[in-house]
């Protein structure tokens, strides 16, 4: 199949769209597009950096740049030389935003001929090179909904896009907009496409997908929409979750996943702090101990189960003692999937007008809790050598993940995209090695 080349930064989401934007631009070939991250400042810089080697490699390529980096922040983009186009995160799931002008509709409010931004109100930005809309305006569910990972033998299903919180930090629901949730039989439909195309396992994404459902009549929960894929899609047989708000799981969504096996035992938490008084100039809806007790309910109920989390260092106005309880925090929670932030300022969001805590200390924390999580992580991984684990195989036969999420790889390779029980017997640079695997 001919088509861009994606240069994808970010998360779950970014990596499930670029996969949409990939169908979408079929046929152009001369193009590439960086699909952006705006979580932190590091991100944007590595997004600019990842547009001039791009540019440098293929110097006569289209490059278009979109998603929340671009959302938040076009002009960075629209300055430099190496961009063409400039898009919007509404805009890059429309086919026409990647057709060369000259063969795009007269009217069309992608083209540059176009008199009127009438099908496209609200625009943050028009012109020839930059194409952004105003996400806030936006209240539909993005049609493509879902995508596979053309490389992978799971696939990324796209339930909900947005976010109604305003964490502190946060920039994110301005380059998504507000939360709105694709209709479950839509979902349900889309789940069944991808068994039928012969993926072994979905992994349910969004920006905030725990809180799926109240924009949708009958304010449906994230739960009774695992639910109805486990019963419409009876041939999948591992169903995952991406990161989710420990807050928002709701009493069926805990019951499923404490007790269906279909349900991967594996949780990513939204934590972001150990410590009470950062979590609330955070405006984090939960406590520490709240953090600590759905742990430990989900382990009591599926002790199998893996924790993944992500943690800010050095948020303003952290203390050590603060931050030594975030430090804490990943033991008390047993992280094992660490995902660690260094706090950088976002314009615009009010942690960036708190005081601020130096970028020295800010490095050093980060270090700290990374080298606790890679312990944490190593103990873990020691502890399954021996055991049977049932492991998906990756595309290339050669690796793949087992349930919690631990990364094995194998002495022979084995047909991809099939699940099979593997043998665990030794551990190298962070994966598991399976001497023995039968296709289950």
């Amino acid at each position: 199949m001919s088509g861009p080349a994606i240069i994808t930064m970010g998360c779950r989401l970014n990596i499930a769209e670029s996969e949409a934007i990939r169908d979408l631009a079929q046929g152009q070939d001369n193009l590439i597009v960086v699909n952006s991250c705006a979580v932190t400042a590091e991100a944007v810089r590595q997004t600019r950096q990842a547009i001039r080697r791009a540019r440098r490699e293929r110097p006569e390529a289209r490059i278009m740049v979109t998603g929340c980096a671009a959302q938040t922040e076009p002009e960075t983009f629209a300055a430099m030389t190496e961009v063409d186009a400039v898009i919007g995160n509404r805009e890059k799931l429309n086919a026409e935003t990647y057709l060369p002008s000259s063969q795009r509709k007269l009217g069309s409010p992608f083209s540059s001929a176009s008199s009127s931004e009438s099908e496209m109100p609200a625009f943050a930005g028009m012109t020839e090179k930059v194409k952004v809309a105003d996400i806030m305006a936006v209240r539909d569910t993005a049609p493509h909904m879902a995508s596979a990972f053309a490389d992978h033998a799971r696939a990324f299903l796209e339930v909900q896009n947005g976010c109604d919180h305003r964490c502190t930090f946060c920039i994110i629901p301005y380059g998504r907009g507000n939360s709105r949730s694709v209709p479950a039989g839509a979902v349900v439909d889309k789940a069944r496409e991808l068994v039928a195309a012969g993926y072994r396992e979905i992994v349910l994404t969004g920006v905030d997908v725990t809180s799926y459902g109240p924009d949708l009549p009958g304010s449906p929960s994230l739960g009774s929409l695992v639910e109805r894929i486990l019963t419409g899609a009876p041939d999948l047989p591992r169903l995952r979750l991406s990161s989710i708000d420990s807050v928002e799981i709701d009493d069926r969504l805990f019951d499923l996943i404490a007790h269906e096996p279909r349900m991967m035992p594996h949780l990513h938490l939204s934590l972001q702090a150990g410590d009470d008084m950062i979590l609330k100039r955070m405006k984090r809806r939960h406590s520490r101990a709240d953090a600590v007790r759905i742990v430990e309910r989900l382990k009591t109920a599926r002790p199998d189960i893996s924790i993944g989390a992500d943690i800010i260092a050095g948020f303003p106005t952290e203390e050590d003692a603060m931050f030594e309880r975030s430090l804490a925090l990943i033991a008390d929670c047993d992280i094992v999937h660490g995902h660690i932030f260094p706090y950088s300022p976002r314009t615009g969001t009010p942690a960036a007008r708190m005081p601020q805590v130096d970028r020295a200390t800010i490095k050093a924390r980060a270090a700290r809790l990374r080298a606790a999580c890679t312990a944490q992580r190593e103990a873990w991984l020691r502890s399954l050598i021996g055991t049977t684990q049932s492991v998906l195989v990756e595309r290339s036969g050669l690796s793949g993940h087992a349930e919690n999420f631990a990364p094995v790889r194998f002495a022979t390779p084995q047909t991809p995209s099939t699940i099979v029980s593997a043998r665990i017997t030794g551990l190298e640079k962070d994966t598991l090695i399976a001497q023995e695997a039968v296709q289950e």
